[in-house]
């Protein structure tokens, strides 16, 4: 356990004269937490929805990355570099505004990742049903509600069983999982475009320079060109694991920088390799990846191993599952320990994994499978939640984005082993960037979407504004709730104070 006094002794061991340093026994590497990151983040589910825009999309990647993906990643390197200490957002955002303000932020985390699993895990469902031979009877039977049914609640509890197993487990698959199911099919389908092209096979999307920027006076794109913000979301997830990463401060930085360039690569190249084999007018938004492979395979004579890719790409959604799983319950468990949860929520198995809270957790998705498959009008549901996803989890990076700029102003001697490039200014900048992106996302998601029918458009405000009150509301009642006996007795180890606790405050400024 690293001192509470001194930030900086994580760099304090000096290594034998002579010999290398190897990282310590149960931590993670850089190259693990690199892959954890693009696990966390990436998904090639999404590909295809980005595809019906062609060249276009580049355009809309790389706005999203200069406008949320880059703030995101300077700015939690940043925090998580100078406030090492277990917590996460929940200790970024309660360092600058209380923690009443920090347990709302990591409450949103885990809840929004809760709602978020029934849609990841439908994409599972579809990838399985295409290892068989027959691609027309390959999509008909991804359709079946029993079959998606059960395969969704084994991907998930399978994923679940394996956390519990305790955090090399979790993070074994989450690297393992997410290279064989997510980079290595990435890759894949990259090369198969490349070759595509330059083999002089036809491309199914238009190639012109003029398709590189899209019409941004047509609204409809100043939407997509936000809702693809969260694209990129999870990049902050790993500083969880801080305190199981060797040398936090140099190698936390590291890990971001490199999962960023590979994440922009797979977005933007796979999104075009897509497009250069599926029509535009033939994509659909479950089965298209699938579709491409799948033609990719056949035009290079390698037919045989489409159900090879179908499972790969199941191995990848359950990594993503699993590292999802892991990381916001684990924040969660290490903040409702320091009082702000039950003694219910708390408890661990003898991994030392919060088991009740994956209980719990487990518990509601296994509902929202069941009332997904059961009700008839899924894609309307599917996509208010989806988009009630986004909006909790665009109300934590609003505070995340504001913390940053907060602490650099009232804490501006707190040693940064990392800083945003700029220093104060650059923190300005790119927190600034950030926290704007984020309100116009946030706004602009409130905007049904036109290409799917969502019946009452005021059916569709209220249950987006009620999901909103409800899952922000909550966390403040749980707050209001505490009581001292919810603190537990390995807490103060585990989960030290703010800086404005170790230092008298004025009863003006005192956090609450």
């Amino acid at each position: 356990m690293q001192s509470k006094e001194n930030s900086s002794s994580i760099n304090s061991a000096t290594p034998v004269k002579g010999k290398a340093s190897a990282p310590s026994k149960g931590k993670i590497s850089v190259m693990t937490l690199a892959i954890m990151n693009i696990v966390a983040v990436v998904s090639l589910r999404g590909l295809p929805a980005e595809a019906e825009y062609g060249l276009g999309s580049i355009f809309y990647y790389v706005f999203a990355a200069v406008f949320f993906l880059i703030p995101v990643s300077l700015v939690a390197a940043e925090m998580a570099a100078a406030w090492p200490q277990k917590g996460g957002v929940f200790r970024w955002v309660g360092e600058a505004f209380g923690a009443r303000f920090g347990f709302l932020s990591i409450w949103l985390v885990w809840i929004e990742s809760t709602i978020w699993f029934p849609t990841v895990l439908t994409f599972a469902a579809v990838s399985l049903a295409f290892i068989g031979p027959n691609q027309t009877w390959d999509a008909s039977f991804s359709s079946n509600k029993i079959y998606v049914l059960i395969v969704c609640l084994v991907v998930y509890w399978g994923a679940t069983l394996i956390n519990l197993r305790g955090v090399q487990a979790g993070a074994t698959i989450s690297k393992w999982g997410g290279l064989i199911g997510t980079i290595i099919p990435a890759a894949i389908l990259i090369i198969f475009g490349a070759v595509w092209i330059l083999t002089g096979h036809q491309s199914q999307m238009t190639i012109s320079a003029k398709d590189l920027v899209p019409d941004l006076t047509k609204f409809s794109n100043v939407v997509l060109a936000s809702s693809i913000f969260l694209f990129y979301a999870g990049m902050e997830m790993s500083a969880v694991h801080v305190k199981e990463i060797e040398n936090p401060t140099k190698n936390f930085p590291k890990a971001i920088f490199l999962a960023s360039a590979v994440i922009v690569a797979i977005f933007v190249l796979g999104t075009l390799s897509i497009g250069f084999v599926v029509p535009t007018k033939q994509i659909n938004l479950t089965q298209s990846l699938l579709v491409a492979y799948d033609d990719f395979l056949k035009a290079f004579n390698l037919g045989f191993l489409s159900p090879v890719i179908a499972i790969m790409l199941a191995i990848g959604v359950l990594a993503g599952v699993s590292t999802w799983i892991a990381g916001p319950s684990k924040g969660l468990l290490s903040v409702g320990q320091a009082g702000y949860l039950p003694p219910f929520m708390q408890k661990t198995n003898k991994n030392g994994v919060q088991i009740n809270i994956l209980l719990v957790q487990g518990g509601v998705v296994s509902f929202l499978i069941l009332l997904f498959v059961v009700l008839p009008s899924v894609q309307a549901v599917y996509q208010i939640l989806s988009q009630l996803t986004v909006m909790l989890y665009l109300i934590m990076y609003m505070f995340m984005f504001a913390a940053g700029i907060y602490l650099r102003i009232r804490e501006p001697n707190q040693k940064r082993p990392f800083s945003v490039p700029g220093g104060k200014i650059g923190m300005f900048i790119f927190a600034g960037i950030g926290l704007l992106g984020a309100v116009l996302a946030y706004v602009l998601s409130f905007l049904p979407p036109s290409q799917i029918s969502i019946g009452s458009k005021s059916t569709w405000f209220l249950l987006l504004g009620g999901g909103n009150v409800l899952f922000v509301a909550l966390p403040f009642i749980i707050y209001a709730l505490r009581k001292p006996s919810w603190k537990s007795a390995s807490s103060d180890a585990d989960m030290e104070p703010f800086n404005w606790e170790k230092t008298p405050v004025s009863s003006t400024s005192k956090k609450s």
